[in-house]
């Protein structure tokens, strides 16, 4: 299945990216890493100090300074695997100048908690529509699990989705470290959109503290959302699955109460008074539920699942609706 001597690329250089470099440097399994970033500054720092200089610079970078470039062509066709790991509403630019034919062969994974903006399509979606990679050479990383905690090597929990779940299995047992944990799903699609709906209810979980509502009204809002998650990864992929699993259910816990949560992070700034904008610029750093509630609600206009945690969500943050007004509103149908 994969060659013995495995060569495994990084494509990202945030929080999430670094943790995934500590995972795979920890793991004993036989491997070659590499690691491709834009800022060629930050590749420097690391080749030079062996810190990332912006996210997690805790976490020891032990790669070989010519393993980590700016060039992904160059570095994409000296590996088998590509683990993708940039936003997803910045996925096409930094794929720009790559081809099907550069991706032919390798397996791809997703690290990525988005949808791509304009195609509106989750990342195995476009992958196999822009880049023609086989389903059969796709798979998902989700959590729980935050960045921080792998830096910090609490124990942490992983699930690797795809639809041979022996390759899943394969790829798990190059994750697996004393501190992390693999699970196995054959659950590509239900996998990608819970990781995006996750977000979008983090931001509805910060959004109402911020306007001040307690840990009662929150209980109630993430109860409601395992179900309006459940209704709608039914209605787009209908499989028998248990929505109580770690990769639904945990990862949307995780994202909703965590302290790290960025996408919580960002809706208590919005509930707050922020807007969208001064919230980016004081975070430094991308919440994926902004871009990605934008596009489920165009991909729902299909589908036409009852989502009034989106809804509100999405009335906040593109019809500037105020978001005391909208979460009283949304209160009034929970149940």
């Amino acid at each position: 299945m994969y060659k013995q001597k495995n060569k495994i690329l990084i494509v990202g250089g945030g929080s999430w990216a670094t943790a995934n470099i500590k995972m795979l440097s920890d793991n004993t399994t036989e491997k070659e890493i590499f690691w491709w970033m834009r800022n060629t500054q930050a590749v420097e720092h690391i080749q030079k100090f062996g810190h990332n200089p912006n996210y997690l610079s805790s976490v020891e970078v032990k790669l070989p300074a010519q393993n980590i470039s700016t060039d992904l062509k160059s570095l994409i066709s000296k590996v088998d695997i590509v683990l993708l790991n940039v936003p997803a509403a910045f996925l096409k630019e930094a794929l720009k100048g790559i081809t099907p034919v550069d991706l032919e062969g390798k397996f791809v994974i997703s690290a990525i908690k988005g949808i791509v903006p304009d195609e509106n399509l989750i990342i195995g979606e476009f992958l196999n529509q822009r880049y023609v990679v086989p389903f059969d050479h796709f798979m998902v990383i989700s959590g729980p699990c935050h960045a921080e905690e792998v830096a910090l090597e609490k124990l942490s929990y992983l699930t690797i989705a795809s639809r041979d779940t022996e390759l899943a299995a394969e790829f798990a047992g190059m994750l697996s470290t004393r501190y992390i944990n693999t699970i196995i799903s054959d659950d590509i699609y239900g996998t990608e959109y819970a990781a995006v709906l996750k977000n979008i209810y983090a931001i509805a979980s910060g959004i109402c503290h911020g306007v001040g509502y307690g840990d009662n009204f929150q209980s109630v809002l993430i109860s409601n959302a395992i179900r309006e998650l459940e209704r709608f990864v039914d209605a787009v992929h209908p499989i028998d699955r248990d929505i109580k699993e770690s990769a639904y259910l945990g990862d949307l816990l995780v994202t909703a109460y965590s302290q790290f949560s960025r996408n919580r992070t960002f809706g208590n700034m919005i509930g707050k008074g922020y807007t969208v904008t001064s919230a980016q610029l004081e975070m430094n750093m991308i919440a994926e539920g902004y871009y990605a509630v934008n596009c489920l609600h165009q991909i729902n206009k299909q589908h036409k699942v009852f989502m009034p945690i989106c809804s509100a969500v999405y009335a906040i943050l593109y019809e500037k609706r105020n978001p005391a007004t909208e979460m009283k509103h949304l209160a009034e149908q929970l149940s």
